[in-house]
This record gives C-alpha cells, structure tokens and sequence, in this order.
C-alpha cells in the first residue's frame, strides 16, 4: 500500500512539472505576439497617424 502511496504522489508530481513547461511555453508564445505588435505600431505608427490626420482634415475641409 505504502508503494502505491509512492507510485500516486510521484505521478501528480510529474503532471506538475508539466503544467509548469506549458505555462512558460505559452508566457513566451504571449511575449512573442506582444513583441511583434510593439514592433508593427512602432514601425507603421507614423503612416496611420498621417492617413489620420489627412482624413480628418479633409472631413473638417481643410486642405488636405
């Protein structure tokens, strides 16, 4: 009874050690995803923020 007690408590311990794999797995998946997001605002932020701009001077009707 005492090796079966050993067998349980050793397999739950395993199945912990896992969840804590795909936890960080999917930590860096997540801070992956951000990264490319900051990078794509970074790099196509100013082109928005003029198609913005012009729009909403054309709308108001001003000079475009």
């Amino acid at each position: 009874m005492l090796n079966y007690g050993r067998i349980l408590l050793n397999a739950r311990i395993a199945k912990m050690d896992e969840r804590g794999a795909s936890a960080v797995e999917y930590g860096l998946l997540v801070a992956g995803i951000a990264a490319v997001i900051v990078a794509v605002v970074f790099l196509l932020g100013q082109n928005i923020t003029d198609a913005f701009t012009t729009t909403n001077n054309e709308i108001e009707g001003g000079t475009p």
